[in-house]
C-alpha cells in the first residue's frame, strides 16, 4: 500500500474535516440537504480512498499470492467489491 500512502491518508484527512464540519452542522441545526450534500461528499472521498487501498491490493499482494499459485486473495477481492454494489 506504500505507493499510494499519501493520496489515501490525503483523501481520509479531509474527509475526517469533513465529518467534523458534519457534526457542527448538526449541532447547529444546519439544512438538511446542505448536511446531506456534506455526507455525499466524504462517502465520495472515502470511496476513493478505498479504490487505492483495493487497487494497491491487487497490484502487490493479489499479483504475489498469483504468482505463487495461491488464488485465494482474487476470492478475497471479490467479496470486496461485491459490498461495494
Amino acid at each position: 500500500m506504500v505507493k499510494d500512502h499519501k493520496q489515501i491518508r490525503k483523501y481520509l484527512s479531509i474527509a475526517r474535516g469533513q465529518l467534523d464540519g458534519i457534526i457542527r452542522m448538526i449541532d447547529e441545526d444546519r439544512y438538511c440537504m446542505d448536511v446531506s450534500d456534506q455526507l455525499m461528499a466524504t462517502r465520495a472521498l472515502l470511496k476513493k480512498a478505498n479504490s487505492l487501498v483495493l487497487k494497491n491490493h491487487i497490484d502487490n499482494c493479489v499479483k504475489t499470492a498469483i504468482e505463487d499459485g495461491d488464488r485465494s486473495k482474487v476470492d478475497e477481492v471479490i467479496k470486496a467489491l461485491e459490498k461495494q454494489i
